[in-house]
Parts: structure tokens; sequence; C-alpha cells
């Protein structure tokens, strides 16, 4: 989906709602069919799952997940209906319907991938928050409250899953601040999150709490103060940012809400985060438990203001921008396309610490990738060789071709993965981590940069792979360059 000028709130609403994420769509227009009245609409909306193979299979395993019930295990829908209630089967319903729509989007940009997942499970566990904040309310309004904070940032979440190349471009744009990102992703999509969000829960009729508290923020009833409450503090233990003492103010406030004191706060938080990874294991989304982190430190504010070392990052960047000046200076010397490879996977190798880096150059009329260059960690050659087939193949480097994406590929068991590795593309991957950045000659893909780290659990940092790929677009200047000089 390209963007062919700023659409307006109603045009991305549509677009969202009807032609990207039909499935959520289509459940929450179901689930709209029925009442709260447990006796009338149980019977019906348990027949309704039952014809669904995955929100049945779901639904029992949330309803055994689930521990402050007392009960024998659940084997069956209309059992899991009567014990969770109607209000909770039917959050448990759109949960599951989100999680694997928003999941299902293939082809993502790297960076818009990272900001989907940690997005998702910033509002899941939002929505876990704040139904532990309000322990004394009503089974039904504690639902309420949770789906409202679930759904609070809706608009954005589903953005970054169907934004396409808006998404792409907002994602890698290096902010200032959470501040100067919202300017300026609103500057590019013609609209802001929040009425995005304020249009999907109309379109979808999702419950008045949370329109209310999108529509009125400032109103101070203590389930929108939950709600607000719960989105803050989810978004900051996912990324200590700002003043510390801000935090503890929230944490104050909220132990205010709740009646305990700010300790005991802070253990049922940690067992709610519990009890999040539990959940989402039972959603089949395993891969936002690593988004979901343990209440943050004084020093993980430090951390993100600078005030850690940072000796090994400001010699890394050094390192780089040597390999700019250095890519950049060779233009006046050479026309050896080979040269430039060769300069660029040295540098990578010497700057990253990779294992393995190639250069996969397109054959065969670009029916495979083959290995032209390859260097090992000192930037020596390396005798491995890769030859892959990509025609009858729909694999991750087919992929990357065609889109014109890089891939960072840290777990290639993750779904997302999946069915994109191939035998043979497991065999070079092994047990570690990889990643592809497409090389371009006048914006034509002539082949790949295979970057690797051989030992089990290694993984590519995101910040790393993005200078990567700014390196490497360096270079496919600089090969345009000579072409056309």
């Amino acid at each position: 989906m390209g963007n062919k000028g700023l659409r307006t709130t109603e045009q991305w609403i549509d677009l969202i709602a009807n032609s990207e994420l039909p499935a959520i769509t289509s459940t929450a227009r179901m689930l709209d069919k029925f009442s709260n009245d447990d006796k009338s609409s149980l019977p019906q909306l348990s027949e309704v799952i039952l014809h669904d193979q995955g929100l049945s299979s779901c639904l029992l395993k949330v309803a055994n997940n689930i521990q402050h019930i007392s009960i024998n295990k659940v084997t069956t829908v209309s059992r899991a209906s009567v014990v969770l209630g109607i209000q909770t089967v039917k959050n448990i319903c759109l949960t599951a319907k989100l999680v694997s729509s928003l999941l299902a989007s293939k082809n993502l940009d790297l960076n818009v991938y990272e900001q989907l997942t940690q997005l998702m499970a910033n509002s899941f566990y939002a929505g876990m928050l704040a139904k532990m904040m309000v322990p004394n309310y009503s089974e039904e309004l504690q639902e309420e409250v949770y789906l409202a904070a679930m759904l609070y940032r809706i608009g954005e979440t589903a953005f970054w899953s169907t934004g396409g190349d808006v998404a792409k471009k907002l994602a890698n744009y290096e902010a200032k601040s959470s501040q100067d990102f919202n300017q300026h992703c609103q500057q590019e999509m013609g609209t802001n999150f929040s009425e995005l969000s304020k249009g999907l829960a109309g379109t979808w009729n999702l419950s008045d709490l949370l329109i209310k508290a999108l529509d009125q923020p400032t109103t101070r009833t203590d389930e929108v103060r939950v709600i607000y409450f719960a989105d803050k503090l989810s978004a900051i233990i996912a990324k200590p940012e700002g003043c510390e003492e801000d935090y503890h103010h929230l944490l104050e406030e909220i132990s205010d809400i709740v009646g305990i004191s700010v300790r005991q706060l802070m253990v049922r938080i940690e067992h709610t985060r519990e009890q999040a990874e539990k959940l989402l294991s039972s959603y089949g989304a395993e891969i936002l438990t690593k988004g979901i982190k343990r209440l943050p430190t004084s020093e993980d504010f430090k951390s993100l203001t600078g005030e850690l070392d940072n000796k090994e990052v400001v010699n890394r960047d050094k390192a780089l921008l040597n390999g700019f000046m250095t890519l950049t200076k060779l233009i006046q010397n050479s026309k050896d396309f080979n040269e430039y490879l060769q300069l660029t996977l040295e540098n990578l190798a010497l700057t990253f610490a990779f294992d393995r880096s190639s250069f996969l150059m397109l054959v065969d009329d670009r029916t495979r990738v083959k290995s032209r260059l390859v260097v090992n960690k000192s930037a020596q050659e390396d005798a491995s060789k890769i030859n892959i087939d990509i025609k009858y193949s729909d694999n991750v480097i087919a992929r990357v071709i065609s889109t014109d994406t890089a891939a960072l590929i840290n777990d290639h068991q993750e779904i997302r993965w999946r069915d994109l590795i191939t035998q043979e593309i497991s065999e070079v991957i092994a047990e570690g981590a990889i990643a592809f950045v497409p090389v371009k000659i006048g914006g034509k893909v002539i082949g790949v940069i295979c970057l690797q780290l051989l030992s089990p659990k290694q993984k590519i940092a995101t910040q790393d792979f993005r200078q990567v790929c700014a390196f490497i677009d360096h270079l496919n200047m600089c090969l345009t360059m000579i072409k056309y000089s």
C-alpha cells in the first residue's frame, strides 16, 4: 500500500477497518450482536465460537490459564462461557482476533515490526494493569476497564500493521523525543493516532468507556484515570524515559487509587507481568512477551539519558564514519564494483564483529543467489559458499529482493519467519542470527549482503542493523554513481 498524498482520518479508518483488517471488523460486529445478558446470549455466542476453531482453542486455553477461578480443567466452549461470563468471553474473542490479525501482516519493515510488536505488548499489559487497579469493581466493569486500556492505542497499533510505505518511512525517522515523533507522524499521515483510535472505536462499536476515555481524556472519573495511568505505566516500563521522579509520582497516584502502599503495588505489578506472559502464550503471541519488562530501576532511566558509559558506541560510530568516508573517496579512484563490495564487507565485519559477511549475487537469470565475496570476523577471505534458489521457493531472500526490504532474523522460529525459512536457508543460519540487505545499482537489486553471528543465542541489535542498512544504502549510491559517471 503506497502513500499518494495525505489521507484524511476517515480514509485511514476506512482503509484499516474494511480493507486491511476485515477479520477484526467482522469479529467486532459479530460480538456486538450479543447483549451482556448471560442467560439469553451465552448459548448463542458459544455456538458461534464453536464454528471458529481458532477462537474455540484460544478460549479454552485462556479459561484454563486464569488462576483465580477454582475449578477443574475446562474442556468445552459452553463450560468456559459459563465459568468466565459473557463479557470476559467477548473480550477474549476480540483480543484473540486482534493479536492474530495484527501479527499476520507479512513483509513488514524491521523497524515497523519492532514498533508494532512493542506497542501490542504495551497495550496488552496496559489492559492487565488497568484490571489490576480496580480489584473492588464488579467483574463486568473490570472487563470494560481492561478492554478500554488495551484498545486505548488501537489506532496506532492498526496503523503499524497496515500503514505500508508511510509506516516504513515513519518507523525509520530518528526522533529526538516521543513528542517529536508524534508530531512528525501527524505531519506525514495527515491525522494523529488518537483520532484513528476514536474512529476505529466508533466503527467497531467498542466500549463506551473507551470512547469516553479517548474523546474526553481530561475527565477525572476513576475509570478514565485508571485507563490513562495503565497506558502511561506500561509505556514507561517498556521505555523508561523522562524524569524518574515523575515515574515515582505515577506509582504513588496509582497506589492511592488501589488503596495500598507503593511497595505493595510493585508486588502486584510483578504478579500482573507474570500473568500477562502466561496469557500471551495462551493467545499464541509468545513473541510479545519480550516486550513486557520488569519495573525500571534508576539505572534504566540513566541509560536512556546518556549518563552511562558509551565509549564502545562512540568507537563504533567513528569506525562506521571512517567506512562512509573511505567508500566516498573510492569513487575518485576506482570503478571496480568488486572493490566497493569487498571494502563494505570488510568494514562491516570489523565494525560490528560479524562472524561471516557475504555478498550473494543474483545469477542464472535472477533465479538463484550465489556467494561472490565472503569474509570472516577478521575481514579475511572465508571459504564458505552459499547457493540458494529463489525462483521456485518462496523464501526470505526472495522476499527481500522482490520487496526491496531488509530483513533481520534473530530467531528463525518466530512465526513471521517460519514459512520463509527453507531447509537450505536454515542450514546457513544454523543456530545463529542473520541479516539480509539488498544491494542495488540505479534502483535495481543485483544481490544481497548477508551478515551472520554464528554462536547460539547471539542477536544482532536493532540499532546495529539500522546502521548497517544506512551503510549499505551508501554503498548502493556509490555503485550507482560509478555506473553512470
